[in-house]
């Protein structure tokens, strides 16, 4: 209680220095926020019926809590001053990692999206938010790189096979297949997630890379759509945002309407940079393959440890986002990597 009493305290000094109220004595309504998979308390601030802004402080303060809130600090600045649509900063409390910034409302593009399902054209309801997402990403993702400092990233400075490992194929496997489903490594999975992991680390990754680009994380407000929850950020290959946007799970996007958003992504990229679009393709596969995988042990981890039972719904989709996936001839030869994810597949059916 006292550590929160502080806060509020901070949140009302920042508030009156950047001339957001007039006086300390100004009535503030500070209403608690739940975040989705984030252990990071947020309010929003308001002055009678006047929204000011939000608020987000580390839920203890410690060397990594406040690493990663200084990663939102900065690399939120970058992104603005790049010209990327993300929250305005209004105050930066550094000794605890108290940021104030934009409220953008409470429209998500996931929220949008399952609106828009109730309608008789729902595809056609949410092509134009979509096309805007894309070529916004593909603004941050060139733009974010210019002048991007690694030494702003709080956990990697860049994406590469050791991530992959450990943080992808490694945690589907200890999240989801062993303890959710309870079962035993199968043999030689080891070797295939090597292979996918090397294939993937050889696509050039000197992009931005916001690493967790999908639907809960896009704001639709005023019209546009803007980005949230990129302290995550670093340097890395071009279609892995992008597989994030298309497989999401949260929305489970036809396969159609993925293949026309990959199109207009090619589209606008050939804008500005000499691409090959058969081998941007095959790298999109490639990371797809390995966003999935951690998006299946992340949903696991936060089911089973976290007891954030939201995010149950969505391992069934995900699977089966992997699955499909996994059909495509480049994974031919993963053969024990397609008998252990169609076996989840069932082994959740089942469990449903």
């Amino acid at each position: 209680m006292k550590n929160e009493n502080q806060n509020l305290i901070r949140i009302r000094s920042l508030l009156q220095k950047n001339g957001m109220i007039r006086g300390g004595d100004v009535e503030l309504t500070i209403i608690p926020l739940a975040g989705d998979g984030s252990s990071r308390k947020f309010w929003r601030i308001q002055e009678g019926a006047r929204g000011l802004c939000l608020a987000v402080a580390p839920p203890v303060v410690d060397k990594p809590n406040l690493a990663e809130a200084r990663a939102a600090r900065e690399i939120g600045l970058h992104l603005l001053k790049q010209g990327v649509r993300v929250p305005e900063q209004y105050g930066w409390h550094g000794e605890t990692g108290l940021l104030l910034f934009e409220d953008l409302g409470d429209v998500k593009l996931h929220d949008h999206v399952v609106t828009c399902r109730e309608t008789d054209d729902y595809l056609g309801a949410i092509r134009s938010d979509y096309q805007e997402v894309v070529k916004s990403l593909v603004l941050m993702q060139i733009q974010g790189a210019r002048d991007f400092d690694i030494q702003w990233c709080w956990d990697t400075p860049k994406y590469d096979k050791t991530l992959m490992l450990e943080r992808e194929s490694g945690y589907f496997l200890r999240a989801f297949w062993q303890e959710l489903l309870g079962e035993k490594e199968p043999a030689g999975l080891a070797r295939e997630f090597t292979f996918l992991a090397e294939k993937a680390a050889a696509i050039p990754s000197d992009y931005f890379l916001h690493r967790d680009f999908q639907s809960r994380n896009i704001m639709l407000y005023d019209g546009e759509p803007c980005f949230i929850d990129f302290q995550g950020g670093r340097l890395g290959p071009l279609a892995y945002d992008l597989a994030s946007l298309l497989i999401d799970p949260y929305v489970a996007l036809p396969f159609d309407f993925q293949e026309e958003l990959l199109e207009l992504y090619l589209d606008k990229v050939e804008e500005l940079l000499d691409i090959d679009r058969r081998t941007f393709v095959e790298e999109y596969l490639l990371l797809a393959v390995q966003r999935n995988l951690q998006i299946v042990g992340a949903f696991a981890f936060l089911t089973k440890q976290r007891n954030k039972l939201f995010f149950k719904q969505y391992l069934h989709p995900a699977t089966v986002s992997l699955n499909a996936l996994l059909d495509c001839e480049l994974f031919s030869e993963m053969q024990i990597l397609k008998k252990t994810v169609s076996s989840a597949v069932k082994s959740l059916k089942d469990l449903s």
